[in-house]
This record gives C-alpha cells, structure tokens and sequence, in this order.
C-alpha cells in the first residue's frame, strides 16, 4: 500500500470512497465528500492524503485548519477520514492517521483534534482535553493531541466548509 498526497486525478476516486465509507454511518449526514470538496475549493485542505492499494484509492485523510479561541495558530482538524467498505478493518485507516500525524509534525503543526470514537483516536495519542472542546459535541467525542510544546485552549471552530446541507 502506497500512502501520499492526493493528485487531481485522484478527486473522483476521494469523493467514491468517501460517500461509500460513509453511505450506513449512524451519525453521517452523508455530506462528507461535500466538505472535502468545500475545502478543497477553499484552499482549506492543509493536507490530503490517499491510500493506494494495486493502483486504486482505497482510503482518504483530510486535515484542515481549525481556530481556537484562545488565538492559538497552527491547529488542524482531523477528518473526514474514509476507507472503502470492503477494505475496513485491514489497517487502511490506521496508516493513514500515522502519515498524516507525522506530516503535521514536520510542518511544525501545534496540534490536532478529532470528532470520533475514542477507543480509536486514543491508540495515535489523541485524549480529552478539558482546555479544548467544540459545541456541536459531546465532550467524550471529541479529543486533541499537542504535536508541539505551542499550547492551545479554548473553543474550536472547524472552517464553513463543515456546515454544509445535503444537497450540497
């Protein structure tokens, strides 16, 4: 498998396997490929990552930048994050999250949070943060990890390209 970052050619395969990886998601509006999509065409996809397995994409990562109200610069927002049905369970979604960690470390990111399952996000280092929290969930859902010794508190703010409707 072959991690990297997303090429133009790459975009109709990302919005497949998005829209696939989330089709019977309990907690998916299915609007996912519409925010990568929104962030791509805002130039808000700090990073975009693809999972390439015998030549097809088979996962996706998005980072996108994110505001803390304590004013604190360089956070990003993992997600979303999507591996073709068929593929779940097989590591896709792991590797992808380490080359994406690891990237923002490299570019001196001050850190990053998630909106998902704890048991999950916690095995790459990501915890509950009392300092860090975002309205729209519940505090459990939603975790954070420094990548630097920056510091950061506060209310997140995920880019509009997040409030989108489902039809687009």
């Amino acid at each position: 498998m072959i991690i990297r970052p997303e090429a133009p050619a790459d975009i109709p395969a990302i919005r497949a396997v998005t829209r696939a990886a989330f089709l019977d998601h309990p907690h998916s509006e299915q609007t996912e490929h519409l925010i990568i999509e929104r962030l791509r065409e805002r130039g808000k996809l700090a990073l975009s990552l693809v999972a390439e397995l015998h030549g097809e994409i088979v996962g996706h990562i998005a980072f996108s930048p994110v505001e803390l109200s304590d004013g604190s610069p360089d956070w990003l927002g993992l997600g979303p994050l999507s591996v073709t049905p068929s593929r779940q369970g097989q590591g896709i979604g792991a590797a992808l999250i380490r080359k994406g960690l690891e990237m923002l470390k490299t570019r001196n990111a001050a850190g990053c949070v998630v909106m998902g399952e704890p048991d999950l996000y916690q095995k790459f280092g990501f915890r509950n943060d009392a300092k860090i929290s975002y309205a729209d969930c519940a505090p459990q859902y939603f975790l954070a990890q420094a990548l630097s010794l920056a510091d950061g508190s506060g209310m997140v703010t995920y880019d509009e390209a997040f409030y989108v409707n489902p039809d687009g």
